[in-house]
């Protein structure tokens, strides 16, 4: 028997029940995993209120990320044996599998080995963080020496990833934040500018630090009115991707300034590199890497137990986290 997560209609966190199930044994290319931890997205609490990418299917479970132990393999399955400490890659639909529970069914290529040099709460924080910020920087833009990089909402994890993964390749990181509050942590964490974008010019500070060149990248969860601001930071030809809607207004297009500086709009999301074996693989080898050369770190805001969920919910929609929600279990 296994606790287990699951809504029945979509609501606030109180709409978050504790069920007792079997999980049944795993069938072809499916492991069944004994976790330990689980990784919080934002995607998560927007899968609860039914506001995402996806229509979800009630009864729903929930959950992308978790660090745990082989608990049984099904058939085909190869790479991974009972016993081993494994890693849970957003790779599918929450409507399909989900990690919200003491014991998990997950599909085999999402699956990975967990990185030696981290626990499980470092484990279950890495993937959706890294390997986001990896497909739109390294994979597409390829980001390199003397490319600045923007990162809106620096202080989230996939925002820390993006400032780790950019200084990695060589990249010169902007982080953006809306006050001051938050700007020793970034510098900790490796932003190489900090710009609290309620208190000064974004734009003139954006060509100031660039020498009115402006950005090659922007890297955007935000969306909504302040979006055309981005494009005027950005340099000719420049790179926008944008990946999330934190921002609840709409978002406008400047569109002379488009034509003027003809920029390239990118929708961004994980699974066009989970979701491909070949980019999957690459991807994890990049951050397997730069965990073990220490250039990738997870970033841990604060852990709660398994009973929590709800408060954990409540605590992140109030946004004010640095870096990654953790729950043991």
């Amino acid at each position: 028997m296994s606790r287990t997560i699951k809504f029945a209609i979509a609501g606030g966190p109180e709409v978050l029940e504790f069920v007792d199930a079997e999980v049944a044994a795993p069938g072809p290319k499916e492991v069944r995993i004994k976790v330990k931890a689980i990784g919080i997205n934002r995607a998560e609490a927007m899968w609860r209120v039914d506001d995402y990418i996806e229509p979800v299917k009630f009864p729903a479970g929930l959950g992308y990320e978790a660090a745990g132990v082989v608990d049984a393999v099904g058939k085909d399955v190869s790479g991974v044996a009972i016993g081993d400490e494994v890693n849970v890659i957003p790779s599918f639909s929450m409507n399909d599998y989900a990690t919200y529970g003491e014991v998990i069914l997950i599909p085999d290529y999402a699956v990975v080995r967990q990185p030696k040099s981290l626990s499980f709460i470092e484990a279950a924080s890495v993937w959706m963080m890294f390997v986001t910020a990896y497909g739109a920087l390294i994979e597409d833009a390829k980001v390199t020496k003397g490319d600045f990089v923007l990162i809106p909402a620096a202080s989230s994890s996939v925002g820390l990833a993006a400032i780790q993964i950019a200084n990695y390749a060589g990249a010169t990181t902007i982080a953006l934040t809306r006050t001051s509050a938050k700007r020793k942590q970034l510098l900790e964490a490796g932003a190489v500018h900090v710009i609290a974008t309620e208190e000064v010019d974004l734009v003139g500070e954006v060509m100031r630090i660039t020498n009115g060149q402006g950005a090659r990248v922007a890297f955007d969860p935000v969306g909504g009115p302040a979006f055309p601001k981005l494009i005027s930071a950005l340099a000719f030809g420049g790179i926008v991707y944008i990946y999330g809607l934190l921002s609840a207004g709409v978002t406008p297009l400047p569109v002379l300034e488009m034509i003027a500086k003809v920029p390239t709009i990118k929708a961004h999301n994980i699974w066009l590199t989970s979701g491909n074996e070949t980019r999957r693989k690459a991807a994890i080898e990049f951050v397997v890497k730069g965990l073990e050369t220490g250039a990738l770190k997870p970033v841990i805001d604060r852990t709660f137990a398994f009973d929590e969920m709800a408060d954990v919910h409540r605590y992140l929609e109030r946004s004010g986290q640095f870096g990654k929600i953790v729950v043991t279990v």
